[in-house]
């Protein structure tokens, strides 16, 4: 039996946008296999994704790995290098949406899209499915279509299915990004032990304290490389690390690549995404 063959459409592409930001493309793809596991995609865009049919995994270079099904949509962010697919032997059917811009940054510093929440999950899929098409195809300017882009995330993360988080949690996950504490000096000041601490954070993330901490000072790097022409030095110097030799290492223990290497995966002003 031969496996069903792929069925791309695309839905919308733009070569250009508004000052705030576009949308670069959207499309369904039915019968998909997935996006290529090594190496790992670096994608150059945010892109939100809803799985439509099937069922697989979703995993990135910042520790993540989730379980996905049907009904579930995820986040893809513009230099985490991941990969997503189906499970071994089948194939799914997903929406995808690909944007960029000033104003989703800005969703990402306030904590409203989060490289590591884990996916979320909308139904009925009809209705969601109509609704994603609609925030690309109603409107035919720029700004408008990235003006209700914002207006059907903010819907689609307030009627997904996720609890909030607990609050000692989303407090430690602040304190684990922006403090010098160590997880243990968390621990403490959310009244746990450190073994308590780690179970429960673990249970809540995907991660241990530790691998999340280090994962978002990498990421951080990845901003600033992809922000700004700095050296591996001065992102040592700015995040903490003991010396360019010791970011290096851990840079290339999280992603999976160089400093060097991820740099050279970047898109370029004028390269077409």
């Amino acid at each position: 039996m031969h496996p069903a063959k792929v069925q791309p459409r695309i839905v919308f592409q733009a070569d250009s946008g508004s000052p705030i930001g576009r949308i670069v493309l959207a499309g369904l793809l039915k019968n998909h296999a997935g996006i290529s596991e090594l190496p790992m995609r670096v994608l150059g865009h945010y892109a939100l994704v809803y799985l439509l049919r099937g069922h697989g995994t979703f995993r990135s270079a910042d520790g993540n790995r989730r379980k996905l099904v049907a009904g579930d949509f995820f986040f893809v962010f513009p230099e985490i290098p991941h990969w997503y697919g189906p499970s071994p032997g089948s194939t799914w059917d997903e929406f995808y949406i690909v944007f960029s811009g000033p104003v989703f940054d800005l969703w990402r510093a306030g904590g409203l899209l989060d490289s590591s929440h884990p996916p979320r999950h909308l139904e009925p899929l009809s209705y969601w499915l109509r609704r994603l098409e609609e925030s690309v195809l109603t409107e035919t300017d720029s700004l408008q279509q990235v003006c209700s882009l914002q207006h059907l995330l903010a819907e689609a993360l307030e009627a997904s299915d996720n609890c909030r988080e607990p609050e000692w949690l989303a407090r430690a996950c602040r304190q684990l990004e922006s403090g010098p504490g160590s997880p243990r000096q968390v621990a403490r000041a959310n009244g746990m032990s450190y073994d308590n601490f780690r179970r429960r954070f673990a249970a809540a993330t995907g991660i241990p304290p530790g691998r999340y901490q280090l994962t978002k000072r990498v990421d951080r790097a990845c901003a600033l490389m992809a922000a700004e022409r700095v050296t591996n030095k001065e992102i040592a110097e700015r995040l903490d690390f003991c010396d360019e030799f010791h970011f290096s290492r851990t840079f290339k223990s999280v992603v999976g690549l160089t400093p060097a290497q991820f740099r050279s995966k970047m898109p370029h002003p004028g390269r077409k995404p």
